[in-house]
């Protein structure tokens, strides 16, 4: 029988639906399964946008502009002149979420055996991307201690060899939810100055903040057009994860070009999509506010809650939808896994992510799970009532 490429070996499953297997047995066993493994907001996609959906009478769905389609990066220009953004449509690149924007930013960026710098824990999905790419992480370390802040100055130098290309944050942060400052973003620029190095930064949660804080883009530090890459999504901010519609956007004009012939090779951007996502930059204001309000109930719902169960410590996150909490137990993996197939509360249980998925460092996140606060406020508080059960009778608590 032919091999599998090393490659193929190398890149780790999801640790977000590795569990699904249980999930679906435990529903098969008539067991409720509270869903906080996955960033799938319940919140409607913007009814504007559905009906623009609906009504589309297109006669042939044709290709795309590789970089996509005009109209909707016109429309674009405008939304990020909302966030205070100055870009054109020539600065940006319709892709296939804001995964194939990762995957075109590191191609075009990085050769094979480059070392790409990432905060850790750091959303799981970026490993995958790496080797597709060829690329090495090089995670720094964050602590949970200090809500996952950005680590310090030191710590990226002593991570930086002759293979750094590029360093990569998300902001607000998936996992943790964590919202980088200016001030710690502007200490990101002197480093990448020093350096030469590129500078991605995944803002698809911008405007999932909280306590009166500002998101502050990494388009707008000075002195670094030539090494920002910014990617983004409407996923998550107008709720609609399966339009599948991201953007990646530089300055560097060497850049886009270089991925311009990766976005040919790929033919083109979904159409509907994009007919989506020009539609929904015309969302009312008064949705995404909604929207934040509700996630900030919910957060404080969670956040709350495990902070008062024995042995649990949750910072309060800044932004996204996210929570990392450390909780005393043997193995998060372990954990997890039990709570779907051996556990359940009055018929039900919830699914979470164990962080180990979410870390580079072997051993790290073993104690801590990631949890998705996308449920409405009465489903949370019953999941964090099975989490609280759950937590008493598991075997390897600690």
């Amino acid at each position: 029988m032919p091999t599998i490429s090393q490659r193929g070996k190398a890149c780790p499953p999801s640790p977000i639906r590795k569990l699904v297997p249980f999930s679906d047995e435990a529903k098969k066993r008539g067991i409720k399964v509270y869903h906080l493994n996955i960033g799938q907001p319940d919140i409607p996609t913007p009814e504007n946008v559905m009906e623009k959906i609906r009504n589309c009478d297109l006669k042939v769905v044709e290709y795309s502009h590789s970089a996509g389609i005009l109209s909707y990066r016109k429309k674009l220009v405008e939304y990020y002149k909302t966030v205070g953004v100055e870009v054109t449509p020539e600065e940006m690149i319709v892709t296939t979420g804001g995964s194939e924007g990762i995957l075109f930013a590191m191609i075009s960026c990085m050769d094979p055996g480059d070392e790409i710098i990432i905060p850790e824990p750091f959303y799981a999905n970026y490993n995958g991307f790496a080797v597709s790419a060829g690329v090495t992480v090089k995670p720094i370390e964050s602590f949970i201690d200090n809500g996952f802040a950005l680590p310090p100055i030191s710590a990226f130098e002593e991570a930086i060899t002759p293979k750094t290309k590029a360093i990569m944050i998300c902001n607000p942060n998936n996992p943790t939810g964590y919202l980088y400052s200016r001030k710690e973003l502007e200490l990101l620029r002197d480093i990448v100055q020093k350096h030469n190095l590129y500078l991605f930064s995944d803002e698809v949660y911008r405007e999932f903040v909280y306590d009166g804080a500002e998101h502050f883009s990494v388009m707008n530090l000075s002195g670094i057009d030539q090494n920002v890459v910014l990617l983004d999504s409407i996923s998550k901010r107008y709720s609609a994860c399966g339009v599948r519609i991201g953007v990646m956007i530089s300055r560097n004009k060497e850049v886009m070009s270089t991925a311009m012939k990766f976005a040919q090779a790929r033919l083109s951007p979904p159409t509907f999509g994009q007919i989506a996502g020009e539609e929904a930059v015309n969302t009312p204001n008064s949705y995404i506010k909604g929207v934040i309000e509700e996630y900030l109930e919910r957060r404080n719902v969670v956040v709350t809650a495990i902070n008062q169960m024995q042995g649990c410590f949750c910072p309060n996150p800044g932004g996204a939808f996210y929570a990392v909490a450390r909780l005393p137990i043997d193995d998060s993996d372990r954990f997890c896994q039990w709570l779907l197939e051996e556990f359940s509360y009055e018929g039900q249980t919830v699914m979470l992510a164990p962080a180990t998925g979410f870390y580079a460092t072997k051993g790290r996140g073993t104690n801590e799970v990631r949890i998705s606060y996308v449920l409405k406020t009465s489903d949370l508080k019953s999941a964090m009532k099975c989490l609280e059960e759950g937590l008493k009778v598991y075997p390897g608590r600690k």
